[in-house]
């Protein structure tokens, strides 16, 4: 039987009974377990006051035992709670199982600190889903990029978060948005999309929080994640075309550096060996001149004391360095008709070598006489005259 059924409490046709008498069987039993006595009136369904108002008693300490026990909550590891009287912030709860006063007196707003929330600048959802107003960015050479970023950010004081920020999302969209303008326009284009990318990053989180500590927002940034950095889609080929060029360009001034740093060092190497032997040639004509003018002198003393001997000794050494580099022996037989073998080969490499020849053996046919030592000497007397005429000629 349902509840607006006309019939329903009335009779013994199986419903829920009376609510009176309900309430008289609750109150007997009470006052049956408190051993409670004495009269008093009665309401008019002739039902005793006294009866009645243990009944109400009874209602109104469950009632109370649920008010109080609703104000049991429990914190998890990862949350805080922060309990409001009449909305007003009276402390933050650590993790575990607390209690506050119940509802209207205190309330209790649970916080987790732990979760990593995420707000998307230039785009929503996806890179290609783009907010043109939030993306376009003037960069300090007066260029104009595209830029996607999003940003991660978790809670630092509870407190702060409920009551100092009406959209947190928002709030750190509108102050990341601040920053990276502020961090763009401050470099230049290409330092933005290709080198500075990171540092851009960085300055542009610092930034961010520190506008957000400003207003005592509770957020900590966690990462800022830069998504997509390029020129607007107008001028992407013109923009693809310059930055082709600047690659040659650098391409070729690194090419022509490479054979600088090739060629420079071989020519400076040539110049120091060329200098080097400059000044070995200049010390080596300092020092024989030195040399000849010192043996000059030694040879005039020595001329002075015996001229006859030392023109034949100078003759003699002139002959010896003349004839000692040329192929070509001589051989006298003016006196005579004897055939000489001689190891010409053998005399001329010997002089070369400057090593004279411990023995020279000369071999003579059977029946050729061998050569005197009058011949040798009147063949070097004859050559001493011819010079010696040959100076007097000159003077």
């Amino acid at each position: 039987m349902g509840l607006n059924d006309p019939q329903w409490g009335k009779g013994n046709n199986g419903g829920p009974p009376d609510l009176e008498e309900l309430l008289r069987k609750i109150n007997q039993k009470v006052t049956a377990l408190f051993g409670g006595k004495g009269t008093g009136g009665t309401t008019p369904s002739g039902t005793p006051m006294k009866n009645f108002g243990g009944g109400l008693g009874l209602i109104a300490g469950i009632i109370a035992l649920i008010w109080v026990g609703s104000g049991f909550y429990i914190v998890d590891a990862s949350q805080r709670g922060v309990v409001l009287r009449f909305g007003k912030q009276v402390e933050t709860t650590e993790a575990g199982p607390r209690w506050h006063l119940p509802f209207p007196v205190e309330t209790v707003e649970i916080v987790n600190l732990s979760q990593v929330r995420t707000v998307e600048v230039g785009y929503r959802d996806n890179v290609k889903n783009k907010v043109i107003k939030e993306a376009l960015m003037l960069t300090d050479d007066e260029n104009i990029i595209d830029i996607q970023f999003a940003v991660q950010y978790f809670l630092s004081d509870p407190g702060a978060y409920l009551f100092n920020n009406r959209m947190p999302d928002e709030n750190v969209r509108q102050a990341a948005e601040t920053a990276i303008r502020e961090v763009v326009g401050k470099n230049k284009m290409d330092y933005v999309l290709y080198e500075g990318r990171e540092q851009v990053a960085a300055a542009a989180t610092k930034l961010i929080q520190e506008i957000l500590d400003r207003y005592k927002s509770g957020i900590l940034i966690s990462k800022l994640t830069m998504q997509n950095a390029q020129p607007p889609e107008q001028v992407q080929a013109a923009f693809d075309d310059a930055v082709k060029a600047g690659q040659d360009r650098e391409r070729q001034k690194n090419e022509g550096q490479s054979y600088a740093n090739d060629v420079v060092p071989r020519a400076s190497g040539a110049a120091a060996r060329l200098i080097q032997e400059s000044q070995g040639y200049k010390q080596s004509v300092i020092a024989n001149a030195e040399g000849d003018a010192s043996r000059f002198k030694q040879i005039l003393v020595e001329y002075e004391k015996a001229p006859a001997v030392t023109r034949e000794r100078m003759y003699l050494d002139m002959m010896q360095q003349v004839m000692g580099n040329i192929s070509k022996v001589m051989v006298d037989q003016k006196n005579g008709n004897s055939l000489l073998y001689l190891p010409l080969d053998k005399l001329v490499e010997s002089t070369r070598a400057g090593a004279a020849p411990a023995d020279t053996v000369v071999t003579t046919a059977p029946t050729a006489p061998v050569t005197s030592q009058s011949s040798d000497n009147n063949a070097a007397q004859r050559a001493r005259d011819s010079l010696l005429s040959r100076d007097r000629e000159a003077r």
